[in-house]
């Protein structure tokens, strides 16, 4: 059986040093992942966006740029598998702007972190989506791609 769609929204949100906010969610053995979540009812993936950043860093005045990359996976949500179709946005804040205690649902976040590109290609732990830092080191060497870029699962 195929499971249902569900389509999310994601920031790779960059700072004024060009690093990357990560979320590290309590969830199984624990991973860091991109701010963002799913679309509700009649939203766009931008106003899901804005919505996410209100709700999970207390984040308001974020500059939304363009579609970066797409990316399609089976996980669980609640107890039942999904295929989640994710759009990734290029977003820009200052880094003292997220912050956890302004988050009105902040779901299983248990903190926050920037991260360089060399860190993201240094680390052991777990991060999504799989090559985030190879689209960050592309995306500032090269500018944003012409067409979105597939992420693998």
């Amino acid at each position: 059986m195929t499971p249902p769609i569900r389509h999310a929204a994601r920031a790779i949100a960059l700072d004024e040093k060009d690093r990357v906010l990560l979320l590290h969610y309590d969830e199984g053995e624990g991973f860091w992942a991109t701010p963002g979540g799913s679309l509700d009812e009649g939203e766009t993936h931008e106003t899901a966006l804005r919505r996410e950043l209100r709700e999970e860093l207390g984040v308001t005045d974020a500059e939304l740029g363009p579609q970066l990359a797409e990316r399609n996976q089976e996980h669980e949500v609640g107890g039942r598998t999904v295929r989640q179709v994710e759009r990734y946005y290029l977003v820009r804040f200052a880094t003292g702007t997220a912050d956890l205690s302004r988050a009105t649902q902040p779901d299983t976040i248990r903190s926050l972190r920037w991260w360089s590109v060399t860190e993201l290609d240094m680390t052991d732990e777990t991060v999504y989506p799989h090559g985030l830092g190879g689209l960050v080191a592309g995306l500032l060497s090269n500018g944003t791609p012409v067409r979105p870029v597939t992420l693998i699962s």
